[in-house]
């Protein structure tokens, strides 16, 4: 298959992050407590499709090619082989060509444009999968990059705020602990009220600075070795309250930085944190 130019190649040690084989069962539940991704085995596949799961174990044996490729950095692989299967393959897809896009890719047109087309599978799993937490989230991660890639005040004015809000409260009543959903969550209220203020976000949007520091705090608690989770603490004390929590914020960014990735996303936001504090 042909290599795009707009997929540039992870620049990290991807041989430091080989699942080959059995290494990526016996490693999930570590690379996957912060999203409770379900290992892709032929019994999940079953359970989510049903009677559409002609060929669950397949079907599985690609779902997992696509996590391996996603954990070495190969995120083109990992959203192609996603992409091709539909809902069952939109978590996989929209998490890599997401992360891709988050870091690897600059042309502001061309992560709009991708941000769109993960908004789309993603709307279409949450619809095909309503009891998956992840089709839900999927969808509120895609939605919440657009925003922000538009500005905050433009989706304000699309109605993407209640869209976001309405997915991560689906994502956490399917899954309590979703770590990244609580991040989330934090910074829906964060943004909000950045951009509206308290008083407004609150009447408006039911945004609330309390709520959202405690859904950040919740999610450090059930990650603590997430470099993502203290990167976006940071970033939501910042939102929240300015210069007043800087000093936390660097704290939250210096954790980051410290810590050891356990695939090619967390070096990734190892590097970002540690660019930070530069």
């Amino acid at each position: 298959m042909a290599r795009s130019a707009v997929w540039a190649e992870f620049p990290g040690p991807s041989k430091n992050f080989d699942f080959a084989g059995d290494k990526l069962k016996k490693q999930w539940p570590k690379l996957h407590k912060g999203d409770c991704e379900a290992f892709p085995d032929a019994g999940v596949v079953k359970a989510q499709l049903g009677k559409q799961a002609k060929d669950a174990d397949g079907i599985a044996e690609q779902l997992q090619d696509a996590w391996r490729a996603f954990h070495r950095g190969d995120f083109q692989q990992a959203f192609e082989i996603g992409q091709s299967l539909g809902a069952v393959g939109a978590s996989v897809a929209c998490k890599a060509g997401g992360i891709h896009a988050d870091y690897l890719l600059d042309d502001d047109k061309a992560k709009l444009s991708r941000y769109e087309l993960l908004m789309q599978l993603a709307e279409e799993a949450s619809e095909a999968l309503p009891k998956v937490a992840n089709a839900h989230y999927r969808r509120a991660f895609a939605i919440g990059r657009f925003s922000q890639g538009i500005s905050i005040a433009k989706a304000l004015k699309q109605g993407l705020a209640g869209k976001v809000r309405e997915s991560l409260d689906a994502t956490l009543t399917l899954e309590a602990d979703h770590a990244e959903a609580h991040t989330a969550l934090g910074l829906y209220h964060a943004e909000i009220i950045d951009k509206v203020g308290a008083m407004l976000g609150g009447l408006t949007y039911g945004a609330k600075a309390a709520v959202g520091e405690k859904h950040l705090e919740r999610a450090t608690k059930l990650t603590p070795d997430s470099p993502i989770t203290w990167i976006e603490y940071g970033n939501g004390l910042m939102l929240l309250y300015g210069d007043k929590r800087e000093d936390d914020a660097a704290e939250a960014y210096e954790k980051a930085a410290k810590l050891k990735p356990k695939d090619a996303m967390e070096w990734l936001d190892v590097q970002f944190a540690k660019s930070e504090l530069e």
